[in-house]
């Protein structure tokens, strides 16, 4: 059987209209992760957690109606009633409208994968909603591979961009002035593949906290809210 393919990209939210129907422990986890990314987030529910209260978004103290849609740019479903979240996904189909809804792939328009953030660089890591527990160790190896010193790094190159495109006319000497830059300050490919071979050989996994893991499902464990839980441990 062929394996489903996400195309993969990343979305700017600033100020746009997102929608979040429930207001429980698993939302409160997605409106941050969206407000983390500046959505102007509308929380939809009958009963509100005191956490999702405390937050700077717009309450609908009632149950889920379907012109709550109106004008969103997507919605996420975190309820606990199939009923609710199947409905929440055939309404925001019949409007072309990107949809998630917590722990239920099938009923995705999109997923959520799991996430690295040393700002500004993001790693994701996905299984296609496979396994989140896979995704989560995937993840944390990764994240000992980048660490400051690549984001001082992003920046400083992207800083460079706008000289580079006015002094250097074409694609290829752009790319191999840029891969000389990095290859300068990170080492030749080969030491970088040593370096992350060595570090994984010392790499133990935590001791079985996997309290995000269960409440994600198909979210692949809380990508945005434990992305930045991640970061700032380092």
């Amino acid at each position: 059987m062929t394996e489903k393919r996400h195309y993969v990209a990343c979305v700017d939210l600033d100020d746009r209209s997102v929608l979040v129907v429930g207001a429980g422990r698993v939302a409160h986890e997605k409106v941050r992760g969206l407000l983390d990314c500046g959505a102007a987030v509308t929380v939809v529910a009958p009963e509100i957690s005191p956490e999702v209260a405390e937050l700077p978004v717009e309450l609908l103290h009632r149950r889920y109606r379907g012109s709550d849609l109106a004008g969103r740019f997507l919605v996420v479903a975190a309820t606990s009633d199939p009923a609710v979240n199947t409905r929440v996904f055939a309404d925001a189909e019949a409007r072309a409208l990107l949809c998630n809804v917590v722990d239920v792939p099938e009923l995705c328009s999109f997923i959520l994968p799991a996430l690295h953030r040393e700002d500004p660089i993001t790693v994701a890591v996905s299984t296609g909603g496979a396994s989140p527990v896979l995704a989560q160790r995937l993840r944390d190896e990764i994240a000992r591979v980048v660490r400051p010193e690549h984001a001082a790094l992003a920046v400083r190159l992207r800083e460079l961009r706008p000289w580079a495109k006015k002094h250097l006319p074409t694609y290829e000497e752009r790319r191999d002035y840029f891969a000389g830059i990095v290859r300068d300050e990170l080492g030749r490919d080969e030491d970088v593949v040593d370096e992350h071979v060595a570090g994984a050989e010392e790499f133990e996994p935590a001791g079985g906290d996997q309290t995000g893991i269960a409440r994600a499902g198909a979210d692949e464990v809380d990508g945005h809210e434990r992305a930045r839980s991640t970061s700032r441990s380092k």
